[in-house]
């Protein structure tokens, strides 16, 4: 490399940091700021082991198609920690951008907030956090593990997400359209606060698969919610009908423990089939109305399907689903589940809303090994067939 190029990447990042022709490496704080400001489409941003401290704010850091910039760790088995700050990282109007492999610790308000800064007609796009770590944020209050606000066409993959705040989520998505959440791992501060992943305010087209929720709080996935009006992505429209969630499907996932392993609330024509639920604290699922204001469609047409239900008599309430006012329960489809109470199989059955298609009560799933994790079926199971 001739010298004065060589120079040129050197001041880029900083007398901490080292560079090459395809790759920044950046030892310290301000490297990382600096080499994240000046990064054009197609740069690398490598970040080498060791503590930085939280609080960082970027806005406008743009990729392009095919040309995406990454910033990532230096060494994936060593990963760096940004600790601190209100949000430890915080990237706003960006689009084409992949952050992988960072470890992101103690922020007070969020662990990472991605956003459309405030534009709802150009959301944030093109985002990938794949191999993530967030963890210990809050604890207190409304405080997300991941929030994403106005995020369009986006991936999050292979991510360890543990106690977020008692009141926020692990991944809180508001306006968010087109994404996938998979192969990731949620762990709450506690069975019985907060959810692992929030799709509200008018959030549409998301895929939630292959995760596993070891105890994802009150609500596992919560498909739906509650949103001020004006945070709605795209804004409400008078005389149309609106919904917290549209087209959210929840697909292969295990959920362990928690309050319920998943909510529909105030959304339309969600999914939720293939996953398993073992030991739900009090319900399976529950059918919920939170935004009843002019417009609102009511909770409906909602399925809940091919899915294995094993739970304890003493830790269910309701017959495992909880049907609250202003909802439209009739209109769910319930199919070719398998329901087992593990210490009372007579009483398997659930207390469905709507009559359910072929379904399975009261037959032990037969999975290889719960309590290590391992829930494989053996041979024989009777959800090896229809499920």
């Amino acid at each position: 490399m001739r010298p004065m190029i060589w120079l040129a990447l050197t001041l880029l990042v900083g007398r901490a940091g080292w560079a090459r022709a395809d790759a920044v490496v950046a030892c310290d704080r301000e490297a990382v700021r600096q080499a994240v400001l000046s990064a054009t489409p197609g740069s690398r941003i490598l970040v080498a082991p060791g503590e930085y401290a939280g609080g960082l704010w970027f806005g406008d850091v743009r990729g392009e198609p095919g040309r995406p910039i990454v910033i990532a760790a230096q060494d994936p088995e060593n990963p760096p920690v940004f600790s601190g700050g209100g949000n430890v990282m915080q990237f706003s109007n960006c689009v084409h951008l992949e952050l992988r492999d960072l470890t992101l610790v103690r922020g007070t308000s969020n662990g990472l907030s991605i956003d459309d800064g405030g534009s709802y007609e150009t959301p944030a796009r093109h985002i990938v956090l794949r191999g993530l770590r967030v963890e210990d944020i809050g604890p207190e209050g409304n405080r997300d593990g991941i929030k994403l606000s106005g995020v369009a066409d986006f991936r999050v993959e292979g991510c360890t997400i543990e106690r977020w705040g008692t009141g926020g989520s692990g991944i809180d998505m508001v306006g968010c359209h087109r994404g996938v959440i998979e192969d990731n791992v949620f762990r709450s501060r506690s069975p019985e606060a907060g959810e692992a992943v929030q799709a509200k305010g008018g959030t549409t087209g998301i895929v939630v698969r292959r995760n596993l929720f070891d105890s994802g709080g009150a609500r596992g996935v919560n498909i739906g919610g509650s949103t001020g009006l004006q945070f709605f992505r795209p804004p409400l429209v008078l005389g149309e009908e609106h919904y917290e969630a549209k087209d959210i499907r929840v697909e292969g996932n295990t959920f362990v423990s928690g309050t319920a392993a998943v909510a529909f609330v105030g959304q339309d024509q969600c999914v939720v089939r293939f996953n398993i639920i073992y030991r739900p604290l009090r319900w399976a699922l529950r059918i919920l109305q939170e935004t009843t204001e002019e417009g609102f469609v009511p909770s409906r047409n909602g399925e809940f399907t091919d899915n294995i239900v094993v739970f304890r008599s003493t830790e269910w309430a309701s017959g495992g689903v909880n049907v609250g006012p202003n909802t439209a329960p009739e209109t769910f489809t319930f199919a070719r589940n398998l329901w087992y109470c593990m210490d009372r199989p007579e009483l398997s059955h659930p207390d469905l809303p709507s009559p359910e298609l072929d379904g399975i009560y009261g037959q032990d799933p037969l999975f290889r090994d719960p309590g290590r994790g391992d829930f494989s079926l053996l041979p024989g199971s009777p959800a090896a067939g229809p499920l």
